[in-house]
């Protein structure tokens, strides 16, 4: 089986292939042991009914980076990374243009990590801060 959260962004983007992440145009910017970076566009398909960004997409985008960053933190051979909790404050509204998630750790355990997750725009004006934990479990 092939790797799923290798080090490099174009095989990462590759092994999304037909999954959410593809489907909201989700790319790799950067992806190293303490700093995942994703963009994201602000499309019709992201936004909610009153044309602004859908904070579900928000979430999406922050979990997305703190799956990644934990998958390279784990032994990939018998671990697995899976969402735990998500919180997410959104202060910004956006229409249109792009944002960009970077995930820092906050705790990085055996069993769980916590990530920080800023999405910004463009003009590195804050539009939503998020805290994902994340649980390490045994493959089955």
């Amino acid at each position: 089986m092939q790797n799923p959260y290798p080090l490099d962004p174009e095989q990462l983007q590759a092994n999304s292939q037909g999954s959410l992440i593809d489907l909201l145009d989700i790319t790799f910017m950067e992806v190293e042991l303490d700093r995942v970076v994703l963009h994201m566009p602000v499309l019709p398909k992201t936004h909610q009914p009153a044309g602004i960004l859908h904070g579900g997409a928000s979430v999406v985008l922050a979990e997305t980076a703190a799956s990644i960053a934990t998958g390279l933190n784990i032994d990939q051979q018998t671990k697995i990374p899976v969402g735990l909790e998500i919180n997410a404050n959104h202060v910004r509204s956006k229409r249109d243009g792009s944002v960009t998630a970077t995930a820092t750790p906050l705790h990085k355990g055996r069993t769980t990590m916590i990530w920080e997750i800023k999405i910004v725009d463009e003009n590195d004006k804050l539009v939503c801060v998020s805290r994902c934990t994340m649980a390490v479990l045994d493959q089955q």
